[in-house]
């Protein structure tokens, strides 16, 4: 029996949230994983590159080296896809045409406000279409593994790190429980990890909710 990991547990979570008939952007890292778990619904992955209709990664001998998503990761495209150039991709966004939004984070507050683009110390390529899709979105779904690697929740009382827009998500998916922002709390959908709802609350340290 294949055992998934974290991140493949996330991306297969987020899968199903989505309806058919959903204009979605995956983001880089563990968003766009989500286009193996869509199964039979009818999604239109948007990538802010220029293409609509993007399908999921190809074997290595179908790679064509000019289909590529926003990270530059090979991707395949479906019958109908159409190609575009990038200011239209951000009218796209930037108009509310994009259902739901993926993206990868650093740190999400308490009330689903999120950073993913500044690390300190570190090289900055500068904020890519994250500002846009915060902004520009219908729903906002952040996917990441819970924990730091020094152990410490990325769910925080407040940010450290640069926000990436004022507007909050709607829903940060991680490998161990679904977690929902809603009238300035915390909900805890759905645990289908390792950790109880009261170690979940202890580690995260925040006042967390049972939906």
């Amino acid at each position: 029996m294949l055992t998934l990991n974290s991140r493949e547990i996330i991306a297969k979570r987020i899968g199903i949230e989505l309806k058919d008939g959903d204009v979605v952007n995956l983001g880089v890292g563990i968003p766009t994983l989500v286009s193996k778990y869509i199964a039979d619904k009818k999604v239109y992955l948007q990538t802010e590159n220029g293409l609509l209709g993007m399908g999921p990664s190809p074997l290595m001998d179908d790679i064509d080296i000019d289909l590529i998503d926003a990270g530059k990761h090979p991707v395949t495209i479906t019958p109908e896809a159409s190609f575009f150039d990038s200011a239209f991709s951000f009218a796209m966004i930037r108009g509310k045409h994009i259902d739901v939004a993926v993206l990868g984070t650093l740190e999400v507050d308490r009330y689903g406000e999120i950073a993913n683009w500044s690390v300190p110390n570190q090289p900055i390529l500068g904020v890519g279409g994250a500002m846009d899709l915060v902004a520009g979105a219908k729903k906002v779904i952040v996917a990441s593994t819970l924990f730091k690697k020094d152990g410490t929740p990325k769910l925080v009382e407040s940010l450290t790190l640069d926000s990436s827009g004022e507007r909050r998500v709607n829903q940060f998916v991680t490998e161990y429980a679904n977690f929902i922002f809603q009238d300035d709390e915390i909900f805890i959908n759905d645990i289908y990890g390792d950790l109880t709802f009261e170690e979940l609350k202890r580690r995260i340290g925040l006042p967390l909710r049972q939906k």
